[in-house]
């Protein structure tokens, strides 16, 4: 076969992946999550079996939150590898959105987890198993140790913002709720509950409170339903914490105009339109590029004799501010004056057969005459605007387009004298010959101005 000396190898899906993995694990930064993902692996294995010996749901919906945190290590190297990456001819604006696609996934998955909890709970509810409290107890302070220790440990960037950007879940709602009560007794701990809580410590708190709860009740009065009903809130809260996350990210995926952010790109508009030589600013779009970067794109037009590269300086400093990455198309106005033609009317354009001409009296014939006008006439002057019991003075002939079908077929004579010819013969005045009317086709109609149908002069 052929041989291709200079060919570049094509590297499988394994071999690519493989690659950027050592990309990221050369950072010394990613060496501390690397670590936190190897003891998150053992963590999430003695908690499946620890599942498996209580026969504990809502052990199980709790362990669901140690893999979410596995899966938010895994966005930490992506945030990394973001980081290290340069815009390329394929990805042009860079590869943040690759950490909103992590984000989404994450919630989602969460999400299915919960989904799954609730289903399994219902099935529970008919046919209740038993419920062995061994290591049930002991499963929920590691796991609650595990979670609680990564989330504050380990700065995750993508999901540190989305947590503040995206809209409060229900439960953080009940909770700040319970803040302000407590704080209304005592004022002191207004700096540890007023503020927005972290919906993953919260979370973390709270389903270690609901196992507890479970292993109290069930210790004293063997309730095993309980457990059932614990895993139902820790689904809840799970599903209702998770999914704000997920409609911000998604809306990011959908490159939507952030809502905060509308007021202060109509208003940096709006000063752009008023610069000198802007005109009108249009097509305009807006949209998140990753998380806390935001991008744009945007049509200026200006006028004819203004500089482009100044406007552009202009608007672009603008809209920096607030726009980081920026597109500004700049074009000239492109108004045309209408020009009128000049050209003269071909021979063969037009026929009398198919208009009809309405001659008018000639205007330097008409000058002889003495009309009775509002203004008086002149030699020298031009002839007057308004004048009485002189029809047609200042109007040109007018050609009116005979829309009637012509009856081909019946052996009809339809010749016609060219519209040129009829130009030449000039206008009809009264008291002129019969060489100064029109000539039409027509053989009953007459042929000069003023005279009946048989030629005999009119009185």
């Amino acid at each position: 076969g052929t041989i291709h000396l200079f060919r570049k190898s094509q590297r499988s899906l394994v071999g690519k992946l493989t690659h950027e993995f050592r990309l990221v694990a050369a950072d010394r930064r990613s060496w501390k999550i690397l670590l936190f993902g190897a003891i998150n692996l053992i963590c999430i294995g003695f908690l499946l079996m620890w599942c498996s010996s209580t026969n504990s749901i809502a052990l199980t919906a709790y362990t669901y939150l140690t893999i979410f945190d596995l899966f938010s290590l895994i966005t930490c190297l992506i945030s990394y590898w973001v980081m290290m990456k340069k815009p390329s001819p394929v990805y042009s604006f860079g590869f943040e959105r690759f950490e909103v696609l992590a984000v989404f996934a994450s919630t989602v998955l969460a999400q299915l987890g919960a989904l799954f909890i609730l289903k399994e709970s219902a099935e529970r509810f008919l046919e209740q198993p038993e419920i062995h409290t061994g290591r049930l107890l002991v499963g929920t302070f590691v796991a609650l140790f595990f979670n609680l220790f990564t989330m504050l440990s380990i700065r995750n960037k993508p999901f540190a913002y989305v947590s503040e950007a995206a809209s409060t879940s229900w439960l953080q709602e009940h909770v700040a709720d319970l803040s302000r009560s407590i704080c209304g007794i005592i004022p002191g701990l207004s700096s540890i509950f007023l503020p927005r809580m972290n919906p993953f410590v919260l979370i973390d708190i709270a389903g270690a409170l609901a196992l507890c709860i479970t292993y109290m009740l069930i210790e004293i009065n063997n309730y095993f339903a309980v457990d059932t009903a614990s895993a139902i809130a820790i689904a809840l809260m799970t599903f209702g914490t998770m999914y704000p996350m997920s409609v911000y990210s998604g809306k990011v995926l959908l490159q939507t105009t952030p809502p905060h952010v509308i007021g202060q790109l109509d208003k940096l508009l709006r000063e752009v339109s008023t610069l000198d030589g802007v005109l009108e600013v249009r097509n305009e779009h807006f949209w998140t590029l990753g998380f806390g970067t935001l991008a744009g794109s945007v049509h200026v037009r200006i006028r004819r004799d203004a500089n482009e590269q100044m406007v552009l300086a202009h608007v672009t400093n603008r809209l920096y501010t607030l726009v980081s990455t920026l597109t500004v198309q700049i074009f000239k106005d492109d108004w045309i004056r209408p020009t009128l033609s000049s050209v003269p009317i071909a021979n063969n354009i037009l026929n009398l057969s198919d208009h009809h001409v309405i001659p008018m009296p000639s205007l330097k014939a008409a000058d002889n005459l003495n009309p009775v006008t509002s203004t008086p006439a002149k030699p020298s002057s031009p002839p007057p605007e308004f004048s009485f019991d002189t029809p047609g003075k200042n109007v040109s002939p007018v050609i009116l387009l005979n829309t009637q079908t012509k009856p081909y077929g019946l052996g009809f004579n339809h010749g016609s004298t060219p519209y040129s010819s009829v130009l030449n013969q000039g206008l009809g005045i009264p008291g002129m010959g019969a060489a100064q009317g029109f000539r039409t086709g027509f053989t009953n109609v007459p042929s000069r101005y003023g005279t009946n149908a048989r030629g005999q002069p009119r009185p």
